[in-house]
């Protein structure tokens, strides 16, 4: 229009043929100043043409248009989850602390760094894989700590693992947080930073270990009586809002007279007080939890009276 003083319909016209490389004759004579537009005009269309056709077939080709498919899958599977544990780092605890907690049918969301230096990646499909650093707050709060009932630090670094400590606490406070520590002195930082229970994996281990020599039969009897997942699970925990309305503020002794479930309660907890092997007169109140002793298929029957998610 400016160039040669067509019209804005002959002016679009030209554009289109030009770009389009259809190449029709021209409205009018182009003038040299015309022509050497035309040229800039063609190569440059011929350059957003092969440019166009290269990031197309690319975006399909090295298969990004599946990693956008799956980023927005995940963001909307991680808007959904509530209620779920939070395992930062997946190392050889994390991946452990992750197993334990498929058996026990929770929903994982882990947090690691570097997914693609992960040896074994879960196949299990309650385990959601976030790549991301625990430390920084907004990985965090896109994990949905605010939703979560649990959080499980097993970073390397016992200061790292005291900032998420810090941090969880500070985004949830009913949060709980379960803390790994390499070195004795940080578990009182870490208890004081608001975790609920630290642990040594080394110190647990070696005891453990050393426990074997000295007492085989009653360590490999505890290992026996153990909470994991599978077959052989038969020690479960009852919370009183767990309870009927017929047994609560009861004593375990006329608990024990109706118990039709063949278990045995072998542990009450009370305002942070531990009760072993309670006796018929302690009464059940709330806020307490009792620890009982079954074969899989009594737990399995007192998981499915009392409508409590079983794990066997």
């Amino acid at each position: 229009m400016f160039i040669e003083g067509y019209t804005f319909v002959e002016s679009l016209y030209m554009t289109v043929i030009t770009v389009s490389t259809v190449g029709f004759g021209e409205v009018r004579p182009l003038s040299p100043l015309g022509m050497i537009f035309t040229s800039f005009l063609i190569v440059s269309s011929i350059g957003t043409f092969a440019y166009t056709i290269s990031a197309i077939t690319t975006y399909f080709v090295a298969g990004e248009y599946k990693n956008l498919f799956k980023t927005r899958q995940l963001e909307k599977r991680l808007e959904k989850l509530s209620g779920h544990v939070i395992v930062c780092g997946y190392g050889r605890v994390g991946e452990m602390a992750c197993s334990e907690l498929v058996d026990h049918n929770q929903e994982i969301l882990v947090l690691e760094t570097a997914l693609d230096k992960i040896n074994t990646s879960p196949e299990d499909e309650r385990i959601v894989l976030v790549e991301g650093d625990a430390t920084k707050d907004e990985n965090l709060i896109r994990a949905g700590i605010h939703r979560a009932k649990a959080i499980i630090t097993t970073l390397p670094h016992d200061a790292d693992n005291l900032y998420v400590v810090l941090t969880a606490r500070e985004l949830n406070k009913n949060l709980v947080i379960i803390s790994r520590a390499s070195k004795t002195e940080s578990c009182h930082k870490l208890r004081i930073a608001g975790a609920t229970n630290v642990i040594m994996p080394d110190k647990v281990g070696g005891a453990h270990m050393a426990s074997l020599v000295v007492n085989p039969d009653v360590i490999e009897f505890l290992d026996h009586i153990r909470i994991q997942g599978g077959s052989g699970i038969n020690l479960e925990e009852i919370q009183f809002e767990d309870l009927p309305d017929n047994f609560r503020y009861k004593t375990l002794g006329e608990l024990q007279q109706h118990n039709r479930f063949g278990i045995n309660i072998i542990g009450y907890k009370a305002e942070g007080d531990y009760v072993i092997n309670p006796g018929p007169e302690t009464q059940i109140l709330p806020k307490c939890k009792l620890f009982v002793l079954g074969n899989p298929d009594q737990i399995r029957l007192l998981n499915r009276i009392l409508g409590i998610q079983t794990t066997v």
